[in-house]
């Protein structure tokens, strides 16, 4: 096993039909697109169709009479979320006692449901997270909405990477910096904008790459993923916020997971991002 993510798969009902998504949905499949041995935990009820998840994603579930389904739509130019059924929770019980020695690790809840203490059930992991599904509650009528980070103090010391979305922290990134100093590495990416890389605490712009924007879910995540993966792999941040950005704007470029890159996707698209940025 070469990465596990660690979160609820989601139906999601959006203007065109519904889909399957959430965070650990994308990032599994991101990761196996990219070559790795993926083992996704995570909670669905039967009626999660498993012919979603390719080959060499191993799933380990937690059984649940509810699938988490969304309704996705948009209100004043942002996203919106409508929560209209829950999964059960992730505990840290639930991870297989053979994926502990993963060399890599994301965690990334989408409606609260993964268990913080899942930051110290690994080996030795490089450990992602991304927060966003602890950073949102359930209001009037399911819709979804801010709120405080509670855990962070807990589950930042023993993360490698943190990133966000600016829309996981409107108005103010002042309390997101203060948890980027506590990581070796984080990110805040900003759609069109590209993306500020942190490094010990210290921030960066990363450029964005050209795109023709189809469908943006997910892309966040790919561009986590893909950041995690490529700097345990050649150990250099910048080349890998570059890695990132390249397969997030790709991943835009189709609906759902099927503009995702492959290895020789991301090197050719990366070595056309570093040409034009060279001038």
């Amino acid at each position: 096993m070469d990465l596990v993510a660690i979160g609820h798969v989601t139906f999601d009902e959006t203007p065109s039909g519904v889909r399957p998504g959430g965070s650990a949905y994308y990032v599994a499949l991101a990761a196996r697109r990219l070559g790795l041995e993926v083992g996704l935990l995570t909670s669905v009820a039967p009626d999660f169709p498993s012919g979603v998840i390719p080959a060499g994603i191993t799933v380990a579930t937690v059984s649940s009479p509810r699938t988490t389904r969304y309704r996705v739509g948009e209100a004043g130019g942002s996203r919106t979320l409508t929560l209209l059924s829950r999964a059960e929770d992730i505990e840290i019980q639930h991870l297989p006692e053979g994926w502990k020695s993963a060399p890599l690790a994301v965690l990334c809840p989408v409606v609260g449901e993964v268990d913080p203490a899942l930051v110290s059930a690994f080996d030795d992991a490089s450990l992602a997270v991304l927060p966003q599904g602890w950073m949102r509650t359930r209001g009037k009528d399911g819709v979804m909405g801010p709120q405080p980070w509670e855990d962070a103090d807990d589950v930042l010391p023993l993360t490698q990477l943190l990133v966000l979305s600016e829309e996981d922290v409107p108005g103010s990134e002042e309390t997101a910096v203060k948890w980027f100093d506590q990581v070796p590495l984080g990110a805040i990416t900003r759609a069109r904008r590209g993306a500020t890389l942190y490094v010990n605490g210290e921030p960066y712009h990363v450029a964005p790459d050209r795109a023709a924007e189809t469908d943006p879910t997910g892309a966040g995540d790919v561009f986590a993923t893909t950041l995690l993966i490529e700097y345990q792999r050649v150990g250099d941040a910048w080349e890998a916020a570059a890695a990132a950005a390249c397969a997030g704007a790709a991943t835009v470029e189709g609906t759902g997971v099927a503009a995702l890159l492959d290895r020789a996707g991301l090197a050719a698209r990366l070595a056309a991002y570093q040409r034009r940025l060279a001038g």
